[in-house]
């Protein structure tokens, strides 16, 4: 089930509403409620594979108790130790252990069996946040639940169970019991909710359809501006579906009294790749930062060869969070190589000081490597490489790249122009007052839900990319 799909929007959600504030008052009720919905939530998709987030749920419960019990002690060290052996385990199982027999097949010329494990949706997600559970209570971050029930809502609240954004336990540890429901937070949980509604149907899927055809066309059609184009697209769709997605996710949150950490700000007038990497998928980069990089020791290490190294395992740990093939673990090292050049380098200041060409140059670097996660192989890659930088021999512009600006330009253009703070900038730079530009807002915002919901109504084409992270 998707956000964005009538079941949701028709049924799911309005009844799950209309229950939960029927029996909010009583606390432990209204947690019990939405466990159950948030588990049918993930089981209307993936039936057999709640069961192993069920597993991860009442595993993280019991290390949660046992690091809360000996606290202080080694016993408690050597449950978080257990339990990240665990959870990784059970990520890598469901989620590498293909790859990794693949790997090891293709590297040494042997034959084992390959056993055919289906991905269960979000286990990255909801992975990190029963680890976030157990590090924080360890860490003393938040109190330990010695309720499953809030445990499970927590690991499985439908609003970020698949695609985050990744709550991390000591943003809403106190919540869970002591949050308080009101009709501002209610309503701007549904202006977000909308927004990016709005983003995901409008937007991200009209790009996707231009990112299909142009990565659909043969090798003879494709031309350097249509693989351009194709690959900026990919980008802003990547963006668009994601951002939109983390907007419902924060949205629904909102109505039911959870207040989730941002994931997106406005990346794309980002001046580095490195500033870009601060302002997009904010949950993840901070997890890793907070329970990776600083146990590692950070940047407080004596050695830049460690220092490095520190570093390196950030950004392998990332593509291989994103997928378990070659071309993730090649799109994280690609931005490793990237942030190390912009760290010891003077042109991460540099660049960083030189306005548009700073945006210029991040644009062009990440459009470049996110490429590399639209592939299916190495191989693929390499040729719309090829037709990107011109060495395939099809041309700069053919036919082609017209029929597609002409159809989805307008799209491009305004997916954009909605990427930017024009908001803010219209505040600080031309002192337009807030009440204008509330208005337009909610004008725009009204017109576009129209719109958006006539797709829910007509449109079949729905994809969620970040489901295959």
């Amino acid at each position: 089930m998707v956000f964005s799909s009538k079941i949701f929007l028709f049924y799911f959600l309005p009844i799950t509403l209309l229950i939960y504030f029927l029996v909010r008052r009583n606390r432990r009720l209204g947690n019990l409620f939405l466990t159950v919905m948030s588990l049918g939530f993930y089981a209307w998709g993936e039936p057999r594979f709640v069961l192993v987030m069920m597993a991860s749920i009442v595993a993280n419960w019991i290390f949660g108790l046992l690091v809360d019990r000996f606290r202080g002690t080694g016993k408690a060290k050597a449950a978080v130790a257990v339990m990240v052996v665990f959870d990784l385990g059970l990520l890598g199982v469901f989620k590498y252990l293909m790859f990794i027999m693949n790997s090891v097949n293709a590297v040494f010329r042997t034959r084992l069996p390959v056993p055919q494990i289906a991905l269960p949706i979000g286990i990255s997600f909801f992975t990190f946040q029963a680890m976030s559970y157990v590090i924080d209570v360890y860490r003393g971050k938040g109190e330990v639940q010695r309720n499953l029930v809030n445990v499970s809502l927590y690991i499985a609240f439908f609003p970020q169970l698949i695609a985050g954004p990744i709550v991390r336990y000591q943003t809403i540890a106190d919540e869970i019991m002591d949050r308080r429901e009101n009709w501002k937070d209610f309503s701007e949980g549904c202006q977000r909710f909308l927004v990016g509604l709005c983003k995901k149907l409008i937007l991200a899927n009209q790009l996707g359809l231009l990112v299909d055809t142009a990565r659909g066309l043969q090798a003879a059609d494709l031309s350097a501006a249509t693989a351009w184009l194709g690959a900026l697209a990919y980008l802003i769709q990547v963006y668009y579906d994601f951002s939109g997605y983390s907007d419902m996710a924060i949205g629904l949150g909102r109505m039911f009294g959870f207040h989730f950490q941002e994931n997106f700000n406005y990346p794309f007038i980002s001046k580095s790749v490195s500033e870009f990497w601060r302002r997009w998928h904010i949950s993840m980069t901070t997890w890793f930062r907070d329970y990776l990089y600083i146990p590692l020791g950070g940047s407080r290490v004596k050695s830049k060869a460690r220092l490095i190294f520190n570093i390196f395992m950030i950004w392998f740990c990332t593509g291989l969070w994103h997928g378990a093939a070659w071309v993730y673990v090649l799109w994280g090292l690609s931005f490793f190589a990237i942030g190390i050049v912009e760290r010891f380098t003077p042109l991460g200041k540099w660049i960083e000081s030189r306005g548009i060409l700073g945006v210029l140059y991040m644009m062009f670097m990440v459009v470049t490597v996110t490429v590399l996660i639209r592939s299916s192989s190495m191989a693929e890659a390499g040729a719309y490489y090829a037709a990107m930088f011109g060495v395939s021999g099809t041309g700069f512009t053919n036919a082609v790249t017209g029929a597609l600006l002409r159809e989805y330009g307008w799209f491009l253009l305004a997916a954009i122009v909605c990427s930017l703070p024009i908001g803010q900038w219209l505040r600080e730079k031309l002192h337009v007052p807030d009440a204008p530009i509330r208005i337009v807002s909610a004008l725009g915002l009204a017109a576009c839900t129209v719109i958006a919901f006539s797709y829910v109504s007509v449109v079949d084409y729905n994809p969620f990319i970040y489901f295959n992270f």
